[in-house]
């Protein structure tokens, strides 16, 4: 391009017009993005249309249900990454000068967390009332997407892949246990080996969750196959699943209440809880602004009390006892 063509650009795509098209090329899913943005679909599609005719180029083009990028739309979701992130650079350093009267926090974290970080993040916006924060509560492997693209601050994650392009550090204890129906056949038994649940069906998050491979590394290391009846995506309906009689689970002991130890007991394996840990973390090198540094100092110093009472007071063994 020369440089009337870039002036002609400049005056006439809008930073909305680019929000917009960042986030439909990186979802590929117009409805996503409307979603993301809290727009209409049609105002996303408008948004592109009037794009692409400010350009004189396609820039997304649809076989089917699927979207993909055109040559056009490759190079300007490239340009509109950096031109967005220069943005948000100097927002941080805004914000920095302002210190922790205004900023912003994104934080994403595997669904296991969301057990207690929404009420982490409630009380660190008590404290700080001038920040907002937005929470992506997903899987491993979305993380890892959202991760490699850059799109949040922090991340709390199960087990960070081995990647010098990464800093993370250990945060909280995470222990997983064998959950069962209330009336299953071993719920009185002691000292149970893994090879007695070689026959038992297991319901299992989805290939990629930290707890899956938790627990398929922990079967492998007995030698036990995983009998795996059926996969489900959150850990509710892998507990009513398991109150439904369809096969027992391995879950994070976060994820059990009082109230579930009404219709579910934990199992007592050998060998189990397995110690599993979180780790908070972000790709190396990342600048930290004070919003995102004061939050992990705030998670270390206030996380302990967020988590529910099962973990915090110990009472693992006596819910293996009902």
């Amino acid at each position: 391009m020369d440089k009337h063509t870039i002036g002609r650009l400049a005056r006439r795509i809008s930073l909305r017009q680019l929000q917009v098209f960042e986030s439909v090329a990186r979802l590929l899913s117009y409805t996503r993005a409307a979603e993301e943005l809290y727009l209409s679909q049609p105002t996303v599609s408008m948004q592109i249309k009037k794009l692409e005719d400010d350009i004189g180029l396609p820039l997304t083009e649809q076989v089917g249900k699927k979207i993909s990028l055109t040559e056009a739309g490759a190079a300007l979701y490239q340009s509109a990454r950096d031109i967005l992130g220069t943005l948000d650079r100097l927002e941080m350093q805004i914000d920095d000068q302002k210190g922790l009267h205004t900023g912003h926090l994104r934080l994403a974290v595997v669904s296991t967390a969301n057990y207690f970080a929404p009420r982490l993040l409630g009380q660190f916006c008590q404290d700080y009332p001038g920040i907002s924060v937005a929470l992506e509560v997903t899987n491993r492997t979305h993380i890892l997407e959202r991760m490699s693209k850059n799109l949040d601050d922090l991340y709390l994650i199960g087990k960070p892949p081995k990647s010098s392009d990464l800093e993370f550090h250990p945060y909280l204890a995470n222990p997983m246990v064998v959950v069962a129906p209330v009336d299953h056949r071993l719920a009185h038994k002691k000292a149970i080996s893994i090879t007695e649940l070689a026959d038992e069906h297991f319901i299992v998050r989805e290939r990629g969750s930290g707890t899956r491979i938790a627990v398929e590394e922990k079967f492998s290391e007995a030698g036990v196959p995983l009998n795996v009846r059926m996969e489900l995506g959150n850990n509710e309906s892998i507990k009513q699943g398991i109150t439904g009689g369809l096969g027992i689970a391995v879950l994070s002991l976060h994820t059990l209440t009082s109230g579930d130890m009404n219709e579910l007991t934990i199992l007592d394996v050998k060998g189990l809880p397995i110690s599993w840990q979180w780790y908070i973390g972000h790709p190396r090198g990342k600048r930290l602004s004070v919003v995102a540094s004061t939050f992990i100092d705030y998670m270390y110093e206030h996380g302990q009390k967020m988590l529910p009472e099962n973990v915090i007071d110990g009472t693992l063994n006596v819910l293996i006892k009902k």
